[in-house]
């Protein structure tokens, strides 16, 4: 499982889909919570206690309730949370999370919720959950590589829609080892990843073209050279895991010594400007990565029929890491939706001609792959 509280607030939110009381009332945020505790409990102890002690709290509750509705699920509270002791301004729980003390962890969560609601709304304005580990580039890597193999690429720019961090435009730059003895990526690299392979197929062997821009594109990009920006993506990790918190680090330290273009505003507004900084001896090469989830249906074909149009002046490529049938016209292979598990696609965008295919799929955020696509 990945390891944000992204994840959990997730199937969560499906849970909520199926019928429970409404969010504004102080019934229906107490329940959210407990149901949150009960998700995270095998992921998160702490997470699962921290949440139980909130939705056990009149007064948390209250103060819950005064939010404004977008902020104050279980995911962003508790990194809000985390980011208040991170900044020192929550020293007491800060301290929790460094002995690992859930129940006194629990017990502070809500005094600081209560007394510091105000700070809490105000620091999550701009703010969203984010589930930005590298894990995703192991299934980034190999689809890239296709994806420029037969568009026929020798150097490729890319642009990452829904990029947050960025931390996908490091793809090229990072080591990578693969359960059935494949390593892709650079060897020398100091952030090294790890994912498990399903199947009896291995991986193509191909390098990534060389990379001669790297642009990211969001409606609120985090720069991991900004100590606040860098101190919220800390704080989307519980406590628990500092190891993942130390990977976290170190891939932005890598990011830093590189940093990419990031591109504020929506795609299709942006993308022409992005399209722009990539030389014309270059391909460009557009992913998302469970970024489309986040829109509408009929914005996805929005998306779509956009890089189309683009794709008549210019080719171009689209890989895509999205949830079964989430993306347009990327193939699911019969799989049902919502079924846990996402679909790798290549799409080849050239006028007229779009050749979409679905080369594998993926589980946990990229640590568990399964390719499929004939080498």
């Amino acid at each position: 499982m990945p390891s944000s509280w992204r994840h959990v607030a997730t199937v969560f939110s499906w849970h909520r889909s199926k019928g429970d009381s409404p969010v504004g009332s102080s019934c229906g945020l107490a329940q959210r919570y407990r149901r949150f505790a009960e998700t995270a409990a095998g992921e998160s102890p702490m997470s699962a206690r921290v949440a139980t002690a909130l939705s056990e709290s009149d007064d948390a509750l209250d103060a819950l309730a005064g939010m404004p509705a977008r902020k104050r699920n279980p995911a962003m509270i508790l990194a809000a949370l985390h980011d208040l002791a991170l900044a020192g301004r929550a020293p007491r729980l800060a301290a929790a999370h460094a002995s690992l003390d859930g129940p006194a962890a629990a017990r502070v969560a809500v005094e600081v919720l209560v007394r510091m609601s105000d700070e809490i709304v105000a620091g999550t304005v701009h703010r969203r959950v984010h589930a930005n580990e590298t894990g995703r580039c192991a299934v980034l890597y190999p689809a890239i590589a296709e994806a420029a193999r037969r568009a026929g690429a020798e150097a490729v720019g890319l642009i990452d829609v829904g990029c947050g961090a960025a931390l996908n435009l490091t793809v090229d730059r990072v080591g990578l080892t693969y359960s059935n003895g494949q390593r892709l990526g650079d060897d020398a690299s100091i952030v090294q990843m790890e994912a498990s392979i399903v199947g009896e197929r291995r991986l193509p062997a191909r390098a990534l073209p060389h990379v001669t821009t790297r642009i990211g594109i969001d409606t609120d990009p985090i720069y991991v050279t900004d100590p606040v920006d860098a101190r919220w993506l800390r704080a989307c990790i519980s406590p628990e895991h500092p190891d993942r918190i130390a990977q976290l680090e170190t891939e932005m330290t890598l990011l830093a010594t590189e940093p990419p273009d990031l591109l504020h505003g929506d795609t299709l507004d942006v993308l022409p400007d992005a399209l722009a900084r990539v030389p014309a001896s270059a391909l460009p090469v557009i992913t998302t990565t469970w970024s489309l989830a986040k829109l509408l249906l009929e914005s996805r074909w929005r998306f779509l029929r956009g890089l189309d149009e683009i794709a008549a002046h210019r080719p171009m490529v689209w890989v895509s890491v999205e949830g079964v049938g989430v993306a347009p016209t990327v193939p699911t292979f019969g799989d049902r939706h919502a079924s846990g598990h996402s679909i790798i696609g290549v799409s080849i965008l050239d006028g007229a001609s779009r050749q979409t295919e679905a080369v594998g799929r993926c589980w946990s955020r990229g640590r568990l792959l399964s390719w499929l696509a004939e080498a």
